[in-house]
């Protein structure tokens, strides 16, 4: 074993404590987020800081798990999700594909997509064009204009082009054109790209919030996000989660419905991390590190 100096094992300790502490304050706000959510209002009018609830309560997820609204919105935000991120996947993996094969005006369309890097169109002619387009006012409005992300495209391609150019020949020998290339060989072999793009658009879709209030004008298909807002931000547990009998009848305190809104938008996304994350590390370094 190599023989650490005093001076590289203070290092190691001190490196060691300061990431501790670094993953504390990054756990804190999730901890006193799940305390706060469980608590009775006794615990929240006597403690200043909950970090453990002393006894626990579920009337602030009863209270928002009754409401329509709330319910409405995690639908449209998984169906957002999920539609957004297929469509993302399909329009950026079959262009970075044709991309990284030598055909006509190769150049030109990757200056085009490099060039919407640099320079985006900007809020006001995109809600133009959505404008004019019908999507207004309509759920595509979140998945059609941002079908593929111009960074994304170009390191999927990076990957592509780390393929060996081998299998494209011996497939192409067979009788296989480019469709049935992408379909039976490239594709399986970019599943960990493709896991981890897949986590990145997702995300990206689960945490729309911007496109949302600009394109959606009909309060019922908010997503997940924008009642957030109602909830915490503007602090209206109440009006953004209905006002029925039922759910006015002895409510928990707000600050409590609005850490357990929190908690129940976040959690899905996490559920989805760990089916991706042995894909993760490897498809990014895979496609951002060659090329």
């Amino acid at each position: 074993m190599q023989h650490r100096t005093p001076g590289e094992k203070a290092f190691d300790v001190f490196n060691a404590i300061l990431l501790a502490a670094i993953g504390i304050a990054m756990l804190f706000p999730f901890l006193y987020i799940f305390s706060v959510s469980f608590s009775t209002l006794t615990d929240f009018l006597q403690r200043e800081i909950i970090l453990w609830p002393s006894t626990w309560s579920f009337d602030a997820y009863q209270y928002i798990l009754e409401s329509k609204p709330f319910l409405r919105s995690l639908g449209t935000t998984a169906f957002i999700t999920v539609a957004g991120t297929f469509v993302n996947l399909f329009f950026t993996g079959t262009m970075a594909y044709a991309l990284s094969r030598n055909i006509m005006g190769q150049r030109f369309f990757l200056f085009l997509v490099l060039f919407t890097i640099l320079f985006s169109a900007g809020m006001i002619p995109t809600y133009l064009i959505v404008k004019e387009t019908g999507l207004l006012n309509s759920l595509w409005a979140l998945v059609l204009p941002v079908a593929i992300a111009p960074f994304n495209l170009i390191v999927i391609r990076q990957f592509f082009l780390n393929i060996p150019n081998e299998l494209n020949e011996a497939a192409t020998i067979d009788g296989a054109n480019d469709l049935r290339i992408f379909a039976t060989i490239i594709l399986p072999l970019s599943k960990p790209a493709l896991a981890a793009f897949s986590l990145f658009y997702a995300v990206g879709h689960w945490n729309a919030y911007f496109n949302a209030i600009l394109y959606l004008n009909d309060p019922a298909k908010w997503t997940i996000q924008v009642i957030l807002r109602q909830i915490v931000v503007i602090a209206e547990p109440t009006a953004a989660l209905g006002t029925s009998d039922m759910l006015l009848e002895n409510p928990p305190p707000p600050e409590t419905i609005q850490m357990a809104a929190i908690l129940l938008a976040t959690v899905p996304i996490l559920i989805v991390y760990p089916f991706l994350q042995k894909h993760f590390a490897k498809g990014v370094m895979l496609g951002s590190v060659k090329g």
